[in-house]
């Protein structure tokens, strides 16, 4: 961007993204007396993963023993890469702010007994009452307003800058705290809700030297039509599936069975097991949002034939993201926090997918948290960011190339799809697959800053691409840098089939132009010390 913004707002604390844990940090800010402006790329409200469907939550009652059953079995699916203090402190907040959303007017169904049933959210409800909470505590909300670029300086974070689809204008904001909840990466896949999650977090924090963690547990796609985008899938386990030929193909381990019957042809599935009338009813009206593609295509799910495929869905319902270093979800970078899908879930999730009530959840527990620590931070400074001498920190896909070299932003979005969706990439990881498309990326990477944006649509599509192409990078690294296949499910590498108790360790990856890796040690009951038996990293990675 140039250096003239053409809107310019202070603020206490600034957040960027609108999804759910978007809208409780800057709710949580703003109730902890800070000044906020919020930026979306989207509508506040109905953008992002969780607007157009439903989630459920980690709801539990104050019962000890259950709660210490749930946090036991989530570590054992995580690799015991999770931190049990963190997931009961998400218990803990996740019960305290459903009592929040029901007194805001949130609409739980009730039991027999008359008791709430706060296990779940329906999307567009819950995010309209969001969007009027935030709103109601004083919060500056900048629809259409994607952020481009943060500005920095000695101390840290002082804001950023961005443009607005609204009136054609460039936008910038100086506050001495910012949180990024700008979701996860699913590489415009065309997943339900995911095509505005590019990963734009992860670059920004990136270029500041910020590192990511876990990144290598992203082998996540989920189901969907093959002419649609609905990925919201679990009622698929009443279906029987076929091939091409009509021959019925067996259910397997994990969900395999899908993607190594995608390898071969087209699969076909009918919703035949929901065998009466009572029992079609009652999914219908449990999950209605499931059925809209196939009733706009005429399609009878109990009786007839649809196609399916699998798409990807990264970071989203994967585990990584901006590693965080405190309670509050602060970085390591003055005044920076994360939250949400940005920020990893390793903590809560371990090496298991986040999807659902664990990322919902979290998104919940870690808005609230960002937001209190960024209004916190904020408000101890002396000076109002106004007054510092702030620099763009943006560094890639910004529109500097000469028109010598121009390349299309579209082409460079081909070539990291053709590198990052594919299953017989990275769902069917290899070491010689993954470093091959490493080597793609690699050359993506040098033409990113040979985009040449000619209009604000261009200008944010040019800096997802970047965005996107990062994203990759790191994930490829990690993910050859972890030789094993860790519980979970959401890396496996066929040299390495089995779990390796001795790589029991995260996975830190940073910089750009050379990406660096270094392992760091899980703590156990309040300690440094890995797990007995753990080792030290592996040849080539650097242990922290």
């Amino acid at each position: 961007m140039s250096d003239s913004a053409g809107r310019r707002l202070t603020a206490d604390v600034l957040v960027i993204g609108g999804g759910p844990a978007g809208a409780w940090a800057a709710w949580s800010a703003a109730t902890n007396g800070a000044k906020v402006v919020l930026a979306d790329k989207g509508f506040l409200g109905s953008s992002g993963a969780t607007a157009p469907g439903g989630t459920n939550l980690l709801y539990l009652p104050s019962d000890e023993e259950m709660r210490k059953r749930a946090v036991e079995e989530r570590m054992k699916q995580g690799g015991y890469l999770a931190e049990p203090a963190w997931i009961h402190r998400v218990l803990d907040q996740v019960y305290t702010n459903m009592e929040l959303i029901e007194q805001w007017g949130y609409p739980f169904v009730r039991d027999e007994n008359g008791t709430p049933m706060r296990d779940h959210l329906h999307g567009p409800e819950y995010m309209s009452i969001m969007r009027k909470v935030v709103k109601r505590a004083g919060v500056k909300v900048l629809d259409q307003s994607p952020a481009l670029e943060l500005l920095v300086d000695e101390f840290g974070v002082g804001g950023a800058r961005g443009v607005s689809r609204q009136d054609n204008q460039t936008w910038e904001v100086r506050a001495n705290a910012v949180v990024i909840a700008t979701g996860g990466c699913a590489f415009l896949s065309n997943g339900l809700g995911c095509n505005v999650l590019t990963g734009d977090g992860y670059l920004m924090a990136g270029e500041l030297g910020v590192e990511l963690s876990g990144m290598e547990f992203t082998r996540k796609y989920a189901p969907s039509p093959a002419f649609g985008s609905n990925t919201r899938s679990r009622l698929l386990g009443w279906a029987t599936y076929y091939d091409h030929t009509g021959q019925e193909i067996v259910a397997g381990r994990q969900g395999d069975f899908l993607a190594e019957a995608l390898l071969k042809g087209p699969v076909y599935a009918i919703m035949n097991k929901a065998d009466t009338p009572e029992k079609q009813a009652f999914l219908r009206k449990s999950h209605a949002i499931f059925f809209l593609p196939y009733d706009r295509a005429g399609i009878d799910v109990f009786n007839e034939p649809f196609p399916l495929t699998l798409r990807y869905e990264g970071t989203v319902r994967g585990t990584g993201g901006i590693r965080i270093v405190g309670d509050d979800c602060s970085t390591t970078v003055g005044g920076l926090f994360a939250a949400g899908d940005a920020a990893t879930r390793e903590r809560i999730t371990g090496s298991a997918s986040g999807g659902g009530a664990f990322n919902a959840s979290w998104a919940i527990c870690s808005g609230t948290w960002a937001g209190k620590g960024a209004a916190a931070y904020a408000l101890s400074l002396r000076s109002s960011a106004a007054e510092r001498e702030l620099k763009p920190a943006g560094r890639y896909g910004l529109g500097t190339a000469p028109a010598s070299s121009v390349v299309s932003s579209q082409e460079l979005i081909k070539d990291i799809q053709s590198q990052v969706l594919p299953l017989d990439i990275n769902y069917f990881r290899t070491e010689r697959g993954l470093k091959l498309a490493l080597r793609q990326l690699d050359e993506v990477w040098k033409r990113v800053n040979d985009q040449a944006p000619q209009n604000m649509l261009e200008q944010v599509r040019a800096r997802e691409t970047a965005a996107m192409t990062a994203t990759a990078r790191w994930m490829y690294t990690a993910a050859l840098s972890r030789k094993e296949s860790r519980s979970g499910g959401l890396h496996v590498l066929a040299e390495y089939p089995g779990q390796d108790d001795e790589q029991q360790y995260r996975l830190l990856v940073s910089g750009l132009e050379e990406i660096r890796v270094r392992a760091e040690k899980v703590p156990e009951s309040g300690s440094d010390a890995l797990p007995t038996g753990a080792a030290a990293a592996p040849e080539g990675v650097q242990a922290g």
